[in-house]
């Protein structure tokens, strides 16, 4: 029997149970429902709807069935449609009566917009800090090779030698935004549906912000109708982890190009790759390669919801179901993508005598040499045509840049700037990607990372 049965002369039919039944996959919320369920059990009491001694007995039974799931022996009655339903009914068989009070003032409708607020918060923090170990383990890799350098690339074409560090910060920026907007997602995630009802509220005396204040959300909604059918908070969630995840691919793409034996400019320790069930020799960067995979799975997620959502009338409908899956999986995948690159990061071994060797390719001074022209006041775009030649007549020729250069008297003493790492010490504008304004990103990345994680302690 269901929790709704009695305006029904005949049970679901099993097809439709099928399709309807949610607890197969919404059961991980039976921490943030029971917590949901104790600040409405203090609310009703609060509003003189339980007594003291009811109220006892319904937080020590809800106590109760939340070590059931802990210890994992909570048995699934074959009524139980979803998690909600469960543990109203595991409250009724150990407390009677009483436990049949725990619904009072509450539709399944505010019980699960709260308790799927209450999952989407921790989540979020969680990530967060998942995303905030990535970039510290970004900034390991630098620190075990400090100095070192490779060719910076634009079209996957060398275009001009960067410090390891400034092209590894490149992507903790992009990562820290990624928090950022998990952050602000959270303060929108920290309103409190609970005493919305079915989509109206209730005739019963109940003050939304005893159970609000229980829960800590900041505060509580101000439309019933909106509170139970909203999930923009859902669909942020989803779009700030498919946008991670597009960074995460980027990054992954990138470990797969470095460890590739035409790079050779890193490897990945043993315990991060694969070998291959045929081919002996090989050792592959799976870890990225999935990385790169899963965010399609990431960006899937949000566009089915987005469609999901699009077309449904206010407020509550059963399409909103929809929600939990999509979810539950962005996170999870997230998650792994997060913890599986950190730790591919830390094992990486940066080969900087490769790195160096590319980024030293005498043709990414070119742009040097129209900048040391530009100095001696010719204009830029002359400039640009002028080395545009040198670059063409070495190719003619089948010689390096350096060397037409050095046999030119025109251009002759600017020989000093294919020096090894010279290149790289002339990158001094500020946010640039030589040694000189590397400190001073440095300490904005280091603030911002203290900012961020000051955020996620309030």
């Amino acid at each position: 029997m269901t929790l709704w049965s009695g305006r029904f002369s005949e049970s679901m039919d099993s097809t439709l149970w099928d399709l309807s039944e949610s607890y197969s996959f919404d059961h991980v919320l039976y921490h943030h429902d029971i917590m949901g369920s104790k600040a409405h059990v203090r609310g009703l009491q609060s509003a003189g709807l339980l007594s003291e001694a009811d109220t006892q007995i319904l937080l020590s039974t809800l106590d109760q069935i939340e070590l059931e799931f802990d210890r994992g022996i909570f048995v699934r009655a074959g009524s139980d449609e979803d998690i909600h339903m469960a543990i109203e009914r595991r409250a009724t068989e150990l407390a009677g009566d009483i436990g049949a009070r725990i619904h009072t003032a509450r539709s399944r409708n505010d019980q699960v917009a709260t308790t799927l607020r209450l999952f989407t918060r921790d989540a979020l923090d969680q990530l967060a800090r998942s995303v905030l170990d990535l970039v510290l383990a970004l900034g390991e890799v630098g620190a075990k090779t400090p100095g070192a350098y490779l060719p910076g690339y634009t079209h996957l074409q060398r275009a001009q030698p960067v410090l390891l560090t400034h092209h590894l910060n490149a992507h903790a920026w992009s990562l820290l935004r990624d928090v950022e907007r998990m952050l602000d997602t959270r303060e929108r995630v920290d309103v409190s549906p609970l005493g919305a009802g079915a989509i109206a509220g209730t005739s019963l005396p109940i003050d939304p912000e005893v159970s609000a204040r229980e829960l800590g959300f900041h505060e509580t909604f101000a439309n019933s109708m909106d509170a139970v059918s909203d999930r923009d908070f859902v669909v942020e969630t989803l779009f700030d982890l498919a946008l991670l995840g597009v960074h995460l691919s980027r990054m992954g793409e990138e470990l797969v190009l470095w460890t590739s034996a035409e790079f050779n400019f890193a490897q990945l320790g043993d315990a991060f790759t694969t070998g291959s069930s045929m081919l002996p020799q090989k050792k592959n960067s799976d870890v990225a390669e999935l990385a790169r995979g899963k965010s399609g799975r990431l960006v899937g997620n949000l566009t089915g919801l987005l469609v999901t959502l699009k077309g449904l009338p206010l407020s509550y409908n059963r399409d909103l179901q929809e929600d939990k899956e999509p979810l539950f999986d962005s996170i999870r995948t997230a998650h792994l993508v997060l913890a599986s690159l950190a730790g591919a990061y830390r094992s990486l071994s940066f080969r900087t005598e490769v790195a160096a060797r590319a980024a030293d390719d005498s043709t990414l001074v070119a742009i040097d040499i129209a900048e040391q022209l530009v100095s001696e006041n010719v204009p830029f775009r002359q400039a640009h045509e002028m080395v545009g030649h040198l670059v063409a007549e070495a190719i003619e020729r089948g010689v390096s840049l350096r060397e037409v250069v050095e046999s030119s008297p025109e251009f002759e003493r600017f020989s000093d700037l294919f020096a090894e790492g010279a290149a790289l010490q002339r990158r001094v504008s500020p946010g640039g990607a030589g040694p000189l304004p590397a400190r001073r990103q440095e300490e904005r990345l280091q603030a911002r990372i203290s900012q961020l994680s000051a955020r996620l302690q309030d």
